[in-house]
């Protein structure tokens, strides 16, 4: 089997004298160690504003070259600079003269504004030439605000990305990036988000980031959800990834069938996907609650629309009921709590309820703990110590936040 599906609930036993029941659904789905190695189509679309100037610039370039390196003649890149308007260095090719496509790396100079949505546009139409039997990824790094350009556009362009089964990744270098921007445009292209705040981090961050684009073998991945009669998802937010980051995802219905769109899968690392469930009052016994089904698109051997096996979903009904708690599910509700938390905090900060800031930021960094997330927990407390003590959080503040509410810091 190409993919690797498993599930759990947050409590597999329910009772039969109940007529509601609420469970959270905890689905991992990962590309098999068995699936092919795709060849990479990659774009950097990289910040040359004059605010790169100098050290952030030359260690970017830095990076770009040593990704540059451990391409394979297989692969294929190009490459966009971008100040108020882009200009294509690298058009889309493969892998080939390692040598010519540094040298056009090492001639960007800083100058200028900054205008995203105009890289993006040129980085996806660069990728689209070369997309067939690749595994489309796009590295959009930036230093700054969207000064020259529409951030909706470039929220809209990475929506554009994804329906051409392209990927996007933020990369945002320093503190005065806009982590609200640059973090929807990674959800919206089911990519991740990276910070970098200081210039001797590129090279590691870029690499890391690298080594995740070179476990995916799977792309354009779907998860189906069949619910059996009465059982249903909640009203309110019922999905969520959690896993390799958090994310709010969106289910498309169509009666009892739930679709959401996971994007491309990974051998090392699975996408978790946490679903919250209500389930109707049932008669003792094992019960389906429905199936689970991947669909998705296999470049190393060129196929697209591709089916796993449908897997059942069961749960014990019970006379005299006995919980049955799944502890790694209960650290996916944590997960998600965290990042929940985290964003009310930010909300209520923005619109200057202080005290609810700081208790909903206390609430998050107390869920770090429980999940033995010690250095999310330690940014959190930090942020709700500092506003208690009367002062303002700085933008490395805000973005370190943000950072560790998504995922569980190393």
């Amino acid at each position: 089997m190409k993919v690797d599906l498993q599930w759990a609930f947050s409590d597999a036993h329910i009772p039969t004298s109940q007529m509601n029941n609420q469970r959270q659904l905890s689905v991992s789905i990962a590309a098999s160690k068995q699936s092919n190695q795709a060849p990479l189509n990659l774009c950097f679309v990289l910040d040359r504003s004059g605010s790169m100037m100098g050290t952030p610039l030359k260690t970017v370039k830095e990076a770009a070259k040593r990704i540059v390196d451990r391409l394979t003649p297989r692969d294929r890149i190009s490459i966009i600079a971008f100040d108020h308007k882009a200009e294509v260095l690298v058009k889309n090719q493969l892998a080939t003269d390692l040598d010519a496509i540094k040298q056009r790396i090492d001639g960007v100079k800083s100058g200028g504004g900054t205008c995203i949505d105009d890289g993006l546009k040129a980085g996806i139409g660069e990728l689209a030439s070369g997309k067939e039997d690749h595994v489309s990824q796009l590295l959009l790094l930036t230093d700054g605000e969207n000064e020259h350009g529409n951030n909706e556009r470039a929220l809209k362009l990475a929506d554009v990305a994804v329906g051409y089964n392209m990927t996007v990744n933020t990369l945002g270098f320093g503190d005065h990036w806009n982590q609200d921007v640059l973090e929807h445009i990674a959800d919206a292209g089911a990519g991740s988000l990276s910070y970098i705040q200081h210039a001797e981090e590129a090279i590691a961050i870029f690499t890391r980031l690298f080594s995740r684009i070179q476990s995916v073998s799977l792309t354009n991945a779907f998860l189906t959800v069949e619910l059996a009669d009465g059982t249903r998802l909640a009203d309110l937010k019922p999905v969520a990834q959690v896993a390799p980051e958090t994310v709010e995802l969106v289910a498309v219905l169509h009666g009892n069938q739930a679709k959401v769109r996971l994007g491309d899968l990974m051998k090392d690392q699975p996408r978790v996907i946490l679903l919250n469930l209500y389930i109707p009052q049932l008669a003792a016994g094992t019960a389906t609650m429905g199936q689970l089904q991947v669909t998705y698109d296999d470049p190393g051997l060129g196929l697209s629309a591709q089916q796993s096996p449908p897997v059942p979903i069961e749960i014990a009904v019970q006379d005299t009921y006995t919980p049955n708690v799944n502890a790694g599910v209960q650290q996916n509700i944590l997960a998600l709590a965290k990042y929940r938390q985290t964003q009310i905090a930010e909300d209520k900060l923005k619109s200057g309820d202080r005290q609810g800031a700081v208790t909903m930021l206390q609430s998050a960094a107390n869920t770090a703990l429980q999940m033995g997330d010690k250095n999310a927990a330690t940014v959190l407390q930090e942020n709700v110590t500092q506003l208690q003590a009367g002062n303002e959080l700085s933008e490395s503040d805000r973005k370190k936040t943000r950072i560790a509410s998504k995922t569980q810091l190393q």
